[in-house]
């Protein structure tokens, strides 16, 4: 990031003070937040030329339309890097557990037409990347994505030709409705920051031409916002409200338009969520797959999709497998239990606790090293007998479930909310995770709270 530092030096003309990196979330720039004698502003360096294009155009556009955005302060000739305004560290996201919140959701809700209409009506459609519009390849790259880094990594059986039957059919419904209006696509409460009491919007350079109800679908379904079914039909009013001006559509009919993108919209993020989390193993992203899946059946208690019987069946069958509640209280204790393997890094923890206890198992006797257990894990019987005639995991258990007891005895006095327990091995397949599974047991029968179990090697999440 050495040519962030070379840009702030000529831009501002003095270098600067101090350099604070800030945390990645899904994409692949990356961002530090960097310090003069009096102001700060924010670096980025993004690999597509492409995308960081569409950022700094749209940018520039929406400022035109007097939309709070970011300046961009600087650019690279490279295009690879350039600076913008900072606009604090307060998220909406970090603002949503306020008591009084309402009349800022509100607030953001209304801008949202002005951006779709008032911004979309005039802006250069050919600076959007990866494409211009919202169209049938654009649709199934995100039917495809869920497909293959979701439902495939989840083990179940599906039949390909009746699902791809009904992808084409959601296709042509998504597709059918044509306005000339900007589509946000990552339209929700990270990507909002509240500057002054107000909102402000960030991380748009995904945005395109499409239709008016993904963004809305994006931003009362997001699994971690966890809005009521109260406030979603709130937010829902707030919307077709300011919407008058240039559309006004009732609302029965905006409604059913609307489930059609909820359920793609929820795809398209489960989709996200298997391949930073399944594929790529980020913890962060795996620690999310329960609050979609919870938001996933949510929907399907709410909305009917009697076009899509094949996929509602699949759907059901996911909400069946990761044994998810439908709520996630995050004002209680959650445990999260995770086995892995060393050869794939230490799971990482993202809610601001250090990471917990992480145990090493490599020191029992090894399962895999025995033909007949290799492609087992010790979920499967032959490999629990294994572990349990040899009688090193319970001397190792009992320690652990000591440090276990103790702490989330004292987690559950003083009023935390997170508690991570990792266990790993050479594999991530037989000794951790017959581990992780009997200390969450454990916990769950003994405490009464959530416990969140991640075998992360085999993609298996459930919650106890």
């Amino acid at each position: 990031m050495q040519r962030l530092n070379v840009l702030f030096t000529e831009t501002f003309k003095e270098d600067a003070t101090s350099i604070q990196k800030i945390a990645e979330s899904g994409s692949n720039r990356r961002y530090q937040r960097m310090y003069g004698s009096s102001f700060s502003v924010i670096g980025v360096y993004g690999e597509s030329i492409r995308e960081n294009k569409a950022f700094i155009a749209m940018s520039k556009h929406f400022k035109q339309c007097n939309i709070n955005v970011p300046r961009v302060l600087a650019v690279s000739e490279d295009f690879h890097y350039y600076i913008t305004e900072d606009l604090g560290q307060i998220s909406l996201f970090d603002c949503l557990n306020q008591k009084d919140i309402f009349p800022l959701l509100q607030k953001t809700i209304s801008q949202l037409p002005i951006i779709q209409f008032e911004a979309g009506k005039t802006l250069d459609y050919s600076v959007c990347f990866p494409q211009s519009e919202f169209n049938k390849r654009t649709v199934f790259w995100d039917l495809n994505y869920f497909k293959y880094e979701f439902l495939k990594p989840s083990g179940i059986e599906f039949d390909e030709e009746l699902l791809e039957n009904e992808f084409e059919l959601m296709s042509d419904i998504l597709l059918k409705g044509k306005d000339n209006t900007f589509m946000y696509r990552d339209f929700q409460s990270r990507n909002v920051m509240i500057k002054d009491g107000e909102p402000w919007f960030i991380d748009f350079q995904g945005g395109r031409k499409g239709p008016i109800y993904y963004d809305l679908a994006s931003f009362i379904y997001q699994a971690k916002a966890k809005f009521s079914e109260g406030t979603k039909e709130a937010l829902i009013k707030t919307y077709l409200e300011a919407l008058k001006p240039s559309k006004d559509i009732s609302y029965n009919t905006f409604k059913k338009e609307f489930s059609y993108f909820v359920l793609f919209r929820i795809l398209q993020t489960l989709g996200a969520y298997g391949f930073r989390g399944l594929v790529e193993h980020k913890s962060h992203f795996i620690q999310s797959i329960p609050y979609a899946i919870a938001n996933l059946k949510q929907t399907l208690n709410t909305y009917s999709f009697p076009e899509f019987p094949y996929l509602t069946k699949l759907l059901e069958q996911l909400t069946n497998m990761y044994q998810v509640s439908e709520t996630i209280d995050s004002d209680k204790l959650i445990v999260r239990i995770f086995s892995f393997s060393y050869k794939k890094g230490i799971p990482e923890d993202y809610s601001g606790n250090g990471g917990g206890f992480v145990f090493d198992c490599r020191a029992l006797h090894n399962p895999g090293k025995y033909d007949e257990y290799k492609q087992l894990t010790g979920l499967d019987k032959p490999v629990i007998d294994f572990i349990e005639n040899n009688g090193e995991m319970q001397l190792f258990l009992n320690h652990v479930s000591a440090i276990a007891d103790s702490s989330v005895e004292r987690y559950l006095k003083r009023g935390f909310t997170n508690l991570m327990f990792s266990f790993g091995c050479t594999g991530g397949r037989h000794r951790s995770v017959y581990a992780a599974q009997h200390l969450a047991e454990h916990i769950a029968k003994k405490y009464g709270v959530m416990v969140v179990l991640t075998h992360r090697e085999q993609s298996i999440i459930t919650s106890l």
